[in-house]
């Protein structure tokens, strides 16, 4: 059972005011780039045992380092090159971790990576053996006798998915049991609804109560039809919008139930008709809906459509998501991308406000 649906049975029980969490692992990958120039410099004077150290870079929201030990770690390992990992406490669980040795072009000539996942409880893991001395004169992994080495590293991150508390807005009147039915099944419908190539029958006095925004319709499309009296079928026709997603739309006019938000995408819509019909409580559903499935492949239009549509829930809930370590910073170099132009239109005020916070922290 979905988060959304146990707040929905929640809140029709009495629980008006309600809030949640789960707790969620997710995988952060990074990476990073270490170049030791004059290498063989760096193997004749740095001892045994000892290593350089790269600079410390983000990944899961902990900083981490690249360790190279010229002349290897252990003492049976001391005609290597060893290379390792480490961070603070807490430890964390490695999914996966690959170094990769790069050439002038800057591609892969040399790699080596985790077989399975990597469980580690404590701070530090390295490759004693990474590469002999022997194949790595030999093997010309030397650029004008410099290193070159990316580390891809995955972790799984086992944080807190908050949810903001949404009070529900009450219904304007019950729709429950057997006024409901009566409404659906019994009573004769006076709208046509002219939407996605399909007709669906209404009510104009339910839907006109629910909403402000199809009672101008209604009241348009009567005057337009020369049917302006109210006992008279009026015939409505929506232009910009799917069948399926007025069909859920009735579907919560009539119940003031939920409809199955199956898909991201079906809640994406449906958020954009509640905005249009001014549904307060059905696009506060949407919203906690999409605010589940927040990543990095949704985090974009996701804000968009907060900035677009004036969603203060979802909207808080992508800046917070690109809060978090390393997100920010690869979300602005995603922008360089496809798919990215319109978060840079939609929402320059809100990276804006992020880059800012950003700052401000790094100068404290």
């Amino acid at each position: 059972m979905s988060m959304s649906t146990v707040l929905s049975t929640l809140r029709r029980a009495g629980w008006q005011k309600l809030s949640a969490s789960a707790i969620v692992p997710r995988h952060s990958t990074g990476s990073h780039l270490l170049r030791i120039p004059k290498f063989t410099e760096a193997r004749n004077t740095v001892k045994h045992g000892e290593a350089v150290r790269s600079s410390t870079f983000a990944v899961g929201g902990h900083d981490w380092r690249m360790c190279c030990y010229p002349n290897g770690h252990w003492m049976s390992e001391e005609d290597h090159v060893a290379l390792s990992w480490e961070h603070e406490w807490p430890p964390h669980i490695i999914q996966h971790v690959q170094f990769s040795i790069l050439d002038q072009a800057m591609k892969p000539s040399y790699t080596r990576a985790s077989k399975e996942d990597i469980h580690y409880a404590r701070t530090w893991g390295a490759y004693a053996d990474f590469i002999s001395h022997e194949d790595l004169y030999k093997g010309k992994y030397l650029m004008h006798d410099c290193l070159t080495v990316l580390c891809d590293l995955t972790v799984v991150v086992t944080g807190t998915d908050d949810r903001v508390e949404v009070p529900w807005p009450p219904a304007p009147f019950n729709l429950q049991g057997q006024l409901t039915e009566a409404i659906w099944n019994k009573e004769r419908p006076d709208v046509k609804v002219l939407v996605g190539g399909e007709t669906l029958a209404a009510h104009r006095w339910v839907l006109e109560a629910r909403s402000p925004v199809l009672k101008t319709d209604l009241s348009l499309a009567g005057a337009t039809n020369g049917e302006d009296d109210n006992t008279v079928e009026v015939e409505l026709r929506v232009d910009d919008m799917d069948a399926d997603v007025f069909i859920a739309l009735l579907q919560f006019i009539y119940t003031d139930s939920p409809p199955l938000l199956d898909a991201p995408t079906t809640a994406e819509r449906l958020l954009v008709a509640a905005d249009k019909y001014e549904l307060q409580k059905l696009k506060l559903m949407c919203e906690e809906e999409l605010c589940r499935h927040i990543g990095m492949s949704s985090v974009a239009s996701c804000l968009a459509l907060a900035e677009r549509h004036r969603c203060p829930v979802l909207r808080e809930a992508c800046m917070r998501f690109l809060s978090s370590a390393g997100n920010l910073a690869e979300t602005i170099m995603a922008m360089q991308m496809d798919g990215f132009g319109q978060l840079k239109k939609d929402c320059s005020s809100a990276l804006l406000e992020l880059v800012v916070k950003k700052m401000v922290k790094l100068e404290k």
